[in-house]
């Protein structure tokens, strides 16, 4: 096989907002950071160890707009994308990387209207309607979890 595979799969937290960024051209770009963690038993001290890995999402033109409008800080989504790394300079001339995932997909798992209401103000039609939800529902009985 000659192939290569660059695909990521996230199930996290937000950990602020959707910050987007508008292009003269009505394109625009979206980015929040993504929480994730694992939690095990150390088996030396029985204590329970929680390590939090924070990943730096990027999203796209209608997706970003649709994740600005619908999440916020706090929620649950589930992510699928690629990694990327760019690379830039700092003030000082300096080369500094950044490593994101450029979201292609995504589920929205649960929102703060959902869970402080449940007065399901998120009007998941819309939501669904996206070609991004469309796509991972159709895969979502293959997940293993």
């Amino acid at each position: 096989m000659s192939g290569t595979l660059n695909k990521v799969m996230l199930i996290g937290h937000l950990g602020d907002d959707v910050k987007i960024h508008r292009f003269e051209d009505g394109g625009c770009v979206g980015r929040f950071p993504l929480a994730t963690n694992e939690t095990y038993m150390n088996k030396q001290t029985n204590e329970r160890v929680s390590n939090v890995e924070w990943h730096n999402i990027v999203l796209r033109n209608k997706a970003a707009e649709i994740c600005e409008k619908y999440l916020s800080k706090g929620d649950k989504v589930y992510i699928e994308g690629r990694i990327k790394t760019r690379k830039w300079q700092d003030d000082k001339g300096n080369d500094r990387y950044s490593t994101e995932i450029n979201c292609t997909e995504f589920t929205f798992l649960s929102n703060k209207n959902e869970i402080s209401d449940q007065s399901n103000n998120v009007p998941k039609e819309n939501v669904n309607n996206s070609k991004e939800s469309n796509e991972l529902a159709n895969e979502s009985d293959d997940l293993p979890f």
